[in-house]
């Protein structure tokens, strides 16, 4: 249909192929819990992986089996993705992910490379960015801005505030 809205990126690619990527970097995103790829793609993994912590937060046999047939090793990840992550993600209602920029990894294309990662994860890059400012303005003495103090809001929404002063005197020595 001419002019009609896509409801997804086609990405170069058949059906069939597009299917497998985007399950492949679903994997790698489950088992490593941050990936780094093109922005496309990391966008529509990012539709994918927050239907697959959906499938994990209702916890029963025909949401096991959907996340079965989407992982590539199920065996592996399966408990992980009905326990940890499920557990992570309990209380939280959506927004399991997170997209960021970042500088183009090839320099001869210059495409839009991303960091796909879960929120409140062990890698949570907005975490970290707002520990090392938070240690950075107590060195210089400064008072923070209210950009930082709406990330430290947001980061301790759903972490102890412990964790995120931990991470501030890590940075500090």
């Amino acid at each position: 249909m001419a002019g009609g809205l896509v409801k997804y990126r086609h990405l170069s690619r058949k059906s069939s192929a597009r299917q497998a990527l985007l399950r492949g970097l679903v994997t790698q995103l489950v088992q490593y819990e941050h990936i780094q790829t093109t922005y496309a793609k990391a966008k529509e993994t990012q539709r994918l992986a927050d239907k697959l912590i959906t499938l994990a937060k209702r916890n029963n046999e025909p949401c096991r089996r959907s996340a079965q047939g989407i992982l590539y090793t199920p065996n592996l990840l399966l408990p992980k993705l009905f326990g940890e992550l499920r557990n992570r993600y309990l209380t939280r209602e959506g927004g399991y992910t997170r997209v960021v920029r970042t500088e183009p990894k090839n320099t001869y294309d210059q495409g839009e490379s991303a960091i796909l990662e879960f929120v409140d994860g062990k890698k949570d890059s907005r975490f970290m960015m707002t520990a090392k400012t938070l240690a950075r303005d107590r060195l210089l003495g400064r008072p923070s801005t209210p950009v930082t103090l709406q990330n430290v809001k947001k980061v301790t929404k759903f972490r102890d505030e412990k964790e995120l002063e931990d991470m501030v005197q890590r940075f500090m020595i």
